[in-house]
């Protein structure tokens, strides 16, 4: 909210140098903002009295998104990276895939291990589930089980996330 739309009795009012300038009525702090060819921002409307600062707009809008865009580049997205396994899977090849897991949780993802079954190898689903067992004891080091091995149409899905 900004000068005109400011449409409260009393507000609380801050100066630019950021001085507390007391309560005071709606009006006369617009009258001061003019004085000063500066606008008058409701900063904190959930106040008592709500607080208003003479300020800038145009600079007080830009210093925000500069600093959600700072807050943006220190913020750090999680993907989840899919590791692939069949239940026919050699004891090599688990190992394989479990060092390109290891790669993914070391750098922060998320990992998703999904068995597939292919026709006749839907008939051992009880077998595979030791299979996904296996493969987190590999991991158990720097890895926990976000959500269990779970059966999700003609593959089973495991997640797993990095140790804190």
């Amino acid at each position: 909210m900004i000068n005109e739309r400011i449409r409260d009795k009393e507000v609380r009012l801050i100066s630019e140098s950021g001085e507390q300038l007391g309560i005071m009525s709606a009006k006369d702090a617009m009258k001061l903002a003019r004085e000063q060819d500066l606008d008058l921002v409701k900063i904190a409307p959930g106040a008592k009295s709500p607080v208003c600062k003479i300020i800038d707009y145009g600079k007080y809008r830009y210093e925000l998104a500069r600093k959600e865009k700072e807050a943006k580049k220190k913020q750090k997205t999680m993907e989840v990276k899919e590791v692939r396994l069949s239940p026919n899977i050699d004891k090599n090849d688990l190992n394989t895939k479990a060092n390109q897991a290891r790669k993914f949780l070391s750098k922060g993802d998320k990992v998703k291990v999904t068995l597939r079954f292919r026709g006749r190898e839907m008939a051992h689903v009880n077998y595979s589930k030791q299979i996904l067992d296996s493969f987190h004891e590999l991991l158990e080091d720097i890895a926990v089980i976000d959500k269990p091995a779970k059966m999700e149409g003609r593959s089973m899905v495991m997640f797993l996330s990095q140790k804190r």
